[in-house]
């Protein structure tokens, strides 16, 4: 089973998550940024993941504490979920169109978090979150994940170019855990993640 649970709490934010890698898709997130649970509803339906997230942040100031966390703590179930990684197909990618938007996802769950993100979204940004906190987002959650992301977005429209982000990376991100029946130990030649 690869599932994890995990819950942290800051003088921030504090945020229960639950992560099932081989999951129908089902997510019950509560963020208290509308816009923001429905990318991570679209990460876990498009990557077939079930997904719980409760998160209370300090709103009241911005997004950003509790959006960086979100992804602090979904790349740590991540990194609980897919262990040492046994078995799994570890690269994949996806391109996910949304109208005049098109997002490409490649990834590496080898164990490294680095993100290279190309594109970018008008000042105010996705659902009135600043766009560079979208990058953010996606910058702590590799980070925490042990996941190199390659991630180019172009388009017009901010929701749009968001929305084909978070679903290419759940797609890339299912098949890049997918278990690969010919593969029996870690897919590295150093021989872990």
């Amino acid at each position: 089973m690869r599932i994890s649970e995990v819950h942290r709490t800051t003088k921030e934010t504090d945020i229960s998550l639950s992560l099932d890698l081989d999951g129908s898709g089902a997510g019950t997130i509560e963020t208290g940024i509308p816009f923001f649970d429905h990318m991570l509803n679209s990460f876990a339906r498009h990557g077939r993941m079930d997904l719980s997230i409760r998160a209370i942040g300090d709103l009241a100031v911005d997004a950003h504490h509790t959006i960086e966390d979100i992804g602090i703590v979904l790349g740590m179930a991540l990194a609980e979920a897919v262990g040492d990684g046994r078995g799994i197909t570890r690269f994949a990618d996806a391109a996910v169109p949304m109208d005049e938007a098109l997002a490409r996802v490649a990834l590496d769950v080898g164990g490294r978090g680095y993100l290279v993100f190309e594109g970018t979204f008008s000042p105010v940004g996705p659902g009135g979150i600043p766009g560079d906190l979208i990058e953010h987002f996606f910058y702590s959650l590799c980070n925490h994940a042990g996941i190199t992301a390659h991630i180019t977005v172009t388009g017009r429209n901010d929701h749009h170019i968001c929305e084909a982000a978070f679903k290419a990376f759940g797609r890339a991100l299912r098949a890049a855990v997918a278990i690969d029946p010919l593969i029996s130990d870690v897919p590295s030649t150093k021989g872990t993640l």
